[in-house]
């Protein structure tokens, strides 16, 4: 029997506006197993995003419980512990604004390693730079550029490479593949599917693409105006 990575137990996330209380997610229920790809579909606006930030710690919950591994982790990310933001990455929809303009691609992959005191193998900061490079197929040149420098495409493997730069067991993947060209998303795909089982990845994939999510994940769940309406096996 596989381990629960997630559990996700009547979550709501509320914001409050001028014109009222919009329920971006309201009382959602769903798991995810250790090494599975779950995937979250849903059209625009439908909570999908504000369930993968909620869940990353950069929004609180309005009510409900996140548990990973056994801990409810609830509160917002810079309150948990460093291993476990650590262990939990997010890959985002859109890498023109999610990478620093004013950084090269060296300084934003040697961040996270920084935060987190992070060190595989004893390799020095830039040697696991070049190994992420490497991994996304991208030139050992490519760390002394900016994000405006290169493609969409070239950005947000660079963005990948960020988010398994720590290592980690849990990532979220946020429409990763929308705000591109129809000619990279099969190479995005086909990277981040190799990445998982390489890894051994627990993927929550979130995207509005129900036919791609048939291909890739093993269970779907459907989500519309915050809540979830089915959760089926993908197959």
């Amino acid at each position: 029997m596989m381990d629960t990575v997630l559990t996700i137990d009547r979550l709501k996330k509320h914001f409050v506006t001028r014109q009222g209380t919009v329920k971006a997610v309201d009382g959602i229920s769903f798991s995810i197993e250790e090494s599975e790809v779950f995937g979250l579909v849903g059209e625009s606006g439908s909570g999908k995003s504000t369930v993968a930030y909620t869940v990353v710690g950069m929004y609180r919950p309005t009510e409900g419980k996140i548990i990973y591994r056994g801990k409810n982790i609830g509160q917002e990310s810079r309150k948990r512990p460093k291993e476990l933001r650590k262990d939990i990455q997010i890959v985002f929809q859109d890498p023109g604004t999610s990478l620093n303009p004013r950084r090269t691609i060296r300084q934003i992959l040697e961040l996270p390693l920084k935060v987190h005191s992070f060190s595989k193998d004893d390799k020095k900061p830039l040697e696991r730079v070049e190994e992420l490079l490497e991994m996304v197929q991208l030139p050992p040149s490519y760390m002394y550029k900016y994000p405006t420098m290169i493609g969409g495409g070239e950005r947000q493997m660079v963005g990948i490479a960020r988010a398994l730069a720590t290592d980690p067991s849990f990532v979220i993947l946020d429409e990763p593949t929308s705000a591109l060209d129809v000619s990279v998303q099969a190479k995005i795909i086909d990277m981040l599917i190799q990445f998982q089982k390489k890894f051994k990845l627990a993927y929550l994939f979130i995207t509005h693409d129900l036919s791609l999510m048939r291909n890739v994940a093993s269970r779907i769940a459907i989500m519309y105006l915050g809540k979830i309406c089915e959760i089926a096996l993908a197959s």
